[in-house]
């Protein structure tokens, strides 16, 4: 993968090429092989390059026939799109896919789209029409973010690109902060800094020469499932057989490919399916492990590493490694590292990249195939649509305060059941801070975020469940974790679940064979039970979990109040500070498990210092 920078100008002022170079600079980690540049009067493109397809060749920016292109990602199906080019008379001087998309799309424009096969975000400037085109991958694999004042726009692979084009950091946007303490991340369109935007997945954007700018959606996920019909054999077989098919397309490259190995059965199944393509070709395999047996999944990972006779390599993360690299991935994630096991993916990607420069991952299955707890409850929980939400908030809030600490996943779904939404009851499953617990950390306030409005799918509520979770949970915070912490590291992440056609498929195919009789993903073990052993297709779902209730009760005890409580804390002088005071207490001395919540906000503050204090 690799970084791209762009600037167009609408106000008679040329592109500075050091401003470009700027801004390419900071997102060098992207791309860590070469550089480039081109710029013309009123437009400027800035490339950072991890050479993984051609690495001899395919420079960036390419330029060719009128058209010039940045673009961060791969076509996997780039060599059978040349093909039926060549077919037309087009000639090609270069060997990788960069030429590929720039020939395809300068020939058929945006519905070229829909021929892709792969993960990206791309900027193309056609020199004739005097038009700028940007566009990103189906499910919003990979990054793109732009500021726009009419007088110029500016794009990046990530916001601190965009930030030397500016004339100071944006101010801080408030109802992103409060999204952050629901989501744990922010939705798109929006980000923490205001004025600047995500560009939504699936979609492209049209800048023309007089500044009109229009985006359109070219792919969607289904929102139905018309496959209600279909034979159990049938499912098994359709989605067997398209895993295998993104696992084959995503070992397209010119460089060695590995895979994380958590001993979960989802990265489990990529590491057999890979084994299985390349005859038994030894893979390199990498695990992290927490010197906590809660959540210690090193002997699984062994386990499947000496079955199928990979390579495998191991990093244990510290509670001194969150002294050592918060701010440092903070800057990198251009937003607070949501999730504690942010880390732990970094630390696996410097690890793989002495060996590696792409790694497979197990990413999506869950919200594709209904892998967490909560789709077992999704029934379960349109229930409480039929008491009152004046009567229903109380009743469950009570419920949540005396269950003890350790039944968090019980906890997790009595807060569901107290929100008023059926959209909100989904997403307070991994909300730190429900809509009443963020009125009492901004006391006074009557509207809370964005008013961000997702249309729920047709069908039974696992389908809404899942159709919501991609669009937000998946997108806004797990796909940037895994791009910011690989891409750190200069690693490429691929995760075959989310190949476009199989998620069209899994959204096609009836909640029974997600969820059937307490099991959830219950088609992805079916089919991993044909090739793995049972005790890691059944065992109960671990994932990255890092022990932070015991961290923050001992080794970032005083870290945690050093920076929640000191005279320049940014979230005690804007929050309820005595709020906060209780929690950390609470969590201290045992009374409750309020780890998430302490991170959460403890990302905040650093954040904050990264990006306003520090700086």
């Amino acid at each position: 993968m690799c970084g791209i920078v762009g600037v167009r100008r609408f106000d008679g002022v040329p592109v500075d090429p050091s401003l470009i170079r700027k801004m390419t600079e900071n997102v060098k980690h992207r791309g860590p092989d070469s550089e480039g540049f081109w710029i013309d009067k009123s437009v400027g493109f800035g490339h950072r390059r991890l050479s993984i397809i051609d690495p001899e060749g395919s420079a960036q920016p390419l330029v060719k026939d009128d058209g010039v292109i940045s673009f961060n990602g791969e076509i996997f199906n780039y060599r059978e799109l040349r093909h039926d080019l060549i077919k037309t008379g087009i000639p090609f001087f270069s060997n990788g896919d960069t030429e590929v998309l720039l020939s395809l799309f300068l020939q058929e424009g945006p519905e070229s789209l829909r021929k892709l096969d792969g993960q990206f975000s791309c900027a193309i400037y056609d020199q004739r029409e005097r038009k700028l085109w940007l566009f990103r991958d189906h499910l919003g694999i990979l990054p793109l973010y732009y500021y726009w004042d009419e007088k110029v726009f500016i794009f990046a692979s990530e916001i601190k690109a965009l930030l030397p084009a500016l004339p100071s950091c944006p101010d801080i946007d408030e109802k992103s902060v409060r999204d952050y303490l629901a989501h744990r991340s922010v939705p798109c369109p929006y980000t923490l800094f205001k004025g600047i935007r995500k560009f939504p997945p699936g979609h492209y954007l049209c800048l023309t020469g007089d500044g009109k700018l229009s985006t359109h959606q070219y792919w969607r996920i289904p929102s139905s499932s018309p496959l209600n019909e279909i034979e159990e054999s049938e499912a098994v077989d359709l989605v067997f057989n398209q895993l295998e098919k993104a696992v084959k397309s995503r070992l397209v490259a010119d460089v060695p490919v590995g895979a994380y190995l958590s001993g979960g059965v989802d990265s489990s199944l990529i590491v057999a399916l890979m084994s299985r393509i390349t005859n038994g070709y030894p893979i390199e395999t990498y695990s992290a492990g927490f010197n906590d047996p809660r959540f210690d999944e090193l002997p699984y990972a062994q386990q499947v590493s000496r079955l199928f006779h990979t390579k495998h390599h191991e990093v244990i993360v510290q509670p001194h490694d969150f002294h050592e690299m918060w701010h440092t991935l903070t800057w990198h994630r251009d937003a607070p590292v949501s999730e504690p096991a942010d880390i732990a993916v970094f630390k696996l990607a410097c690890k793989a990249r002495e060996n590696v420069k792409v790694l497979l991952s197990g990413e999506g299955s869950d919200e594709l195939f209904a892998g967490y707890t909560k789709y077992k409850y999704a029934r379960l929980a349109e229930i409480a649509d039929f008491i009152p939400h004046a009567l229903r908030q109380p009743l469950f809030k009570n419920i949540e305060r005396v269950l003890p600490p350790q039944l968090r996943k019980v906890r997790s779904m009595v807060r569901s059941m107290a929100a008023q939404k059926g959209a909100d009851r989904s997403r307070s499953w991994f909300s730190p801070f429900t809509d009443y617990e963020r009125k009492v950390l901004f006391p006074g306030e009557e509207h809370l975020g964005h008013r961000t409005i997702w249309n729920n799918s047709e069908g039974d509520a696992v389908q809404r469940m899942l159709y919501l979770d991609c669009h937000t949970w998946l997108v806004d915070n797990l796909l940037e974790r895994g791009d910011r912490m690989s891409m750190a590291a200069s690693i490429e992440m691929r995760p075959p679940f989310l190949d476009s056609q199989l998620v069209e498929l899994a959204f096609r195919m009836p909640s029974k064979f997600k969820v059937r009789k307490g099991c959830t993903k219950w088609i992805i073990k079916y089919i991993a039970r044909t090739i793995l052993p049972k005790e890691i297709v059944y065992r109960n779902k671990v994932g990255f979990s890092v022990p932070l209730d015991v961290w923050f009760r001992g080794k970032l005890r005083d870290f945690t109040n050093d920076l929640l409580f000191s005279e320049n804390s940014f979230v005690a002088g804007a929050m309820n500070k005595k709020y906060l005071r209780e929690l950390v207490e609470s969590h201290e001395k045992g009374r409750r498990d309020e780890s998430i919540r302490i991170w959460t906000i403890l990302s905040l503050e650093v954040w904050h210092r990264v990006f306003y204090a520090d700086g």
